[in-house]
């Protein structure tokens, strides 16, 4: 099987940072963060997803927190200096971040946004988030993608 090479993957490899590689068929188009969980074999609380808002300042935010969690905007905003943050239209993530929904990776971006990572994330030895493709997840120490994408660790859960 050919290794998938993803910009996520080609950063983490140029900076010889460990990761582990998985996979899962997306044919039947449930690619949401619950269904692709239980796909990989993972508990939901290790998977995470990367969203990506915009304050009321107009700079870009990306947030990345457990699949089985909501956004808490409020949270959100207050973490990034902001008096109100709002999600990014689905059709515009491609243009802000050059991945697609269902394929957002925090890490490769066409910038370096600011970046959030649940403080949950602190509990786990490895979390799982998306390698910029959809069918395909990085498997990461937490402490890694947090030093790499110059994250905050922030309580950002409803």
């Amino acid at each position: 099987m050919t290794k998938v090479k993803t910009n996520a993957i080609r950063i983490l490899d140029a900076k010889k940072i460990a990761y582990e590689v998985l996979t899962y068929d997306n044919q039947d188009g449930k690619i949401d963060g619950v269904s692709v969980a239980a796909k990989i074999g993972r508990d939901a609380r290790q998977v995470y997803k990367t969203l990506v808002s915009q304050g009321a300042s107009k700079s870009m935010y990306v947030y990345v927190i457990p699949v089985e969690a909501e956004l808490d905007l409020k949270k959100a905003a207050k973490a990034a200096g902001e008096k109100n943050v709002e999600m990014i239209p689905v059709k515009d993530i491609l243009k802000w971040t050059g991945y697609i929904r269902g394929g957002c990776s925090p890490i490769g971006m066409k910038k370096d946004y600011k970046t959030f990572i649940d403080e949950s994330c602190l509990e786990l030895d490895y979390m799982v988030v998306s390698a910029g493709k959809i069918g395909v997840q990085i498997v990461i120490d937490p402490k890694l993608l947090i030093n790499l994408t110059k994250a905050e660790t922030v309580d950002v859960r409803k």
